[in-house]
């Protein structure tokens, strides 16, 4: 009975030791993650999902990875990272051609597409003609007054045979597309359509819609993007192909899992601002699935040609002080294979 006794003890101690061991190596790996701070463009939509999956399913810990995901608050989220405030950011490639251009450009590089294509576009109500650009002539069109913005908007417009002095341009100050098509607040918006083309469905609106890429593939460039701090990604190397890693799977059991990813990423949301949108989520979802990746095998590809090809057309059109060289702000060393 005493021997017993004595072979209970052992046991427990062995287990008690064991558990303590197990606990030690948990912190420790904890630890061990390098941490990174992953800044978003905006409130989270369906372009983070991949990241909201990521975090979720683990992918980040796995690759040896402690993510937090923040909003960019009053900076823009590229100075965050340039300031290494943020080591990685969600930015767009148009919005980032000032700062490349400048006397002393911000030190981030984009290092993976988040889409393979341009998704914008103008929408406007169906059957009065603006389904194509000369159709603009004559109608009013809500303009953030963005010089690149205007330019694109004339561009396709005279390419069409328009006459851009004919466009009525008047402020934009709408949230919600589809209510002001319908209240006739406007006559043509322009739009992401993976968002807003898909909640104007859904709202019952009939529109017309075409997409800049469809006028002129010079616009079909890069939105949006991950960009990296550069000091950062020198001195990280594997943490930032760690980071892609994760990202992919990420994004690849969004393509894979529409659904799911969508209340993922709803579930996920600590702002707030998906409650009650589950089934604008999931609509968002499904459409972003195919964009992604669209039709490149490798995520996250940045092709150098159509990146070159937009920031020539900017120097083009004087729309930038400095003409950029070719292969100015992206890589594609990181990407996972």
């Amino acid at each position: 009975m005493k021997t017993s006794k004595k072979v209970l003890a052992l046991l427990l101690c062995l287990a008690m030791l064991f558990s303590f061991a197990a606990c030690g190596g948990k912190k420790t790996e904890e630890k061990d993650l390098q941490k990174i701070t992953l800044c978003l463009d905006w409130t989270p939509n369906t372009n983070h999902t991949g990241i909201y999956v990521a975090l979720e399913k683990g992918y980040f810990k796995e690759n040896g990875l402690d993510v937090e995901v923040v909003q960019p608050g009053e900076s823009t989220s590229a100075t965050l990272c340039a300031a290494n405030k943020a080591q990685f950011a969600i930015e767009a490639q148009d919005t980032l051609a000032s700062a490349f251009a400048s006397d002393e450009p911000l030190g981030v590089t984009a290092v993976a597409a988040l889409l393979q294509h341009n998704t914008s576009g103008i929408i406007s109500r169906k059957g009065e003609g603006m389904d194509r650009p000369k159709g603009l002539e004559g109608h009013t069109y809500s303009t953030w007054d963005i010089p690149t913005e205007l330019a694109m908007i004339k561009q396709v417009v005279e390419k069409d045979g328009g006459d851009y002095s004919k466009v009525k341009i008047i402020p934009n100050t709408i949230t919600d597309e589809a209510g002001a098509l319908k209240e006739h607040l406007t006559d043509a918006i322009w739009i992401y359509y993976g968002w807003s083309g898909v909640s104007a469905e859904l709202s019952g609106l009939d529109f017309d819609y075409f997409s800049f890429k469809d006028m002129d593939p010079v616009f079909d460039y890069y939105t949006p993007i991950l960009i990296g701090n550069n000091e950062f990604m020198q001195a990280n190397p594997e943490a930032t192909k760690a980071l892609l890693k994760a990202l992919k799977q990420g994004y690849e059991y969004a393509i894979a899992n529409p659904e799911e990813a969508a209340k993922i990423l709803v579930n996920g949301d600590t702002t707030g601002s998906l409650k009650d949108s589950l089934e604008l989520v999931t609509a968002s979802q499904k459409w972003l699935s195919t964009q992604y990746k669209a039709e490149v095998e490798q995520w996250g590809y940045i092709e150098p040609a159509r990146w070159d090809g937009f920031y020539q057309w900017l120097w083009d059109n004087k729309l930038v002080e400095k003409e950029l060289p070719a292969g100015t702000g992206f890589t594609n060393e990181y990407l996972p294979e």
